[in-house]
């Protein structure tokens, strides 16, 4: 169901967040600091731990894996952390339950779908085909393709103009407040996708998304998308 001259149905144009979103990715990034650990003669740590804080980006998650180390020194971790998340990209991750039918639900009604992640471009690109998804993702937006990341809107509103399609007409779809707040920002209608990743005290309604979603499988169903401008 193509959304009608009122906006309501699946989007025009719906685009996701990777990781937390699209992707249950923590499982690789677990691999990833848990051999950093042992370089440096520690013990691994356990997912729970990890799993909250994946959204929000490699200094997170080397906090997390090395709390003893000074906040000054977190950046310095980062491109030993890329390296290795590269080598276990897509080894243990997998779409969250419920992706797959989305994405080709999306397909049946003549949506098109992308990916506006802050996830540095190649990786992004790089897991693309292990999942199927190269012919298929219409636009890819990482965090280092343009001058501004999320929660700045230019990524949003540049995989907007990539497709054709003005911002309000759009739907964008992410785990963090950084997605909303970015969305917000370039006037596209937003789901909170609470099957993510989040830190105890986040509260996701204080985030102003348009619609909040527990499951993905609630997506299916077109009217559960948030009002889109009409089609032009």
């Amino acid at each position: 169901m193509a959304p009608d001259a009122a906006g309501r149905g699946y989007p025009r144009v719906a685009l996701f967040d990777l990781d937390g979103t699209l992707l249950d990715s923590a499982p690789d990034m677990l691999a990833t600091v848990n051999r950093m650990r042992q370089s440096r003669g520690m013990g691994p740590m356990a997912l729970a731990e990890l799993r909250p804080v994946v959204s929000k980006g490699a200094r997170a998650m080397s906090a997390i894996a090395f709390p003893d180390l000074a906040a000054e020194k977190l950046p310095e971790l980062v491109p030993e952390f890329l390296e290795i998340y590269r080598q276990e990209l897509g080894r243990h991750s997998r779409p969250f339950d419920g992706v797959e039918d989305l994405l080709a639900a999306l397909e049946a009604a003549g949506s098109r779908w992308g990916i506006v992640t802050n996830k540095p471009e190649y990786l992004a690109r790089e897991i693309l085909p292990q999942l199927g998804w190269e012919g298929r993702c219409a636009v890819l937006v990482g965090g280092d393709s343009l001058a501004e990341r999320k929660p700045h809107p230019l990524p949003l509103l540049h995989a907007a103009q990539v497709l054709g399609v003005a911002a309000p007409g759009c739907v964008y779809v992410g785990d963090d407040e950084r997605d909303i707040v970015a969305a917000r920002a370039a006037g596209m209608p937003s789901v909170v996708a609470l099957w993510g990743y989040r830190l105890d005290d986040d509260d996701p309604v204080a985030w102003q998304g348009d619609v909040m979603v527990q499951d993905v499988h609630e997506l299916m169903a077109p009217g559960a998308w948030p009002v889109t401008a009409a089609a032009k």
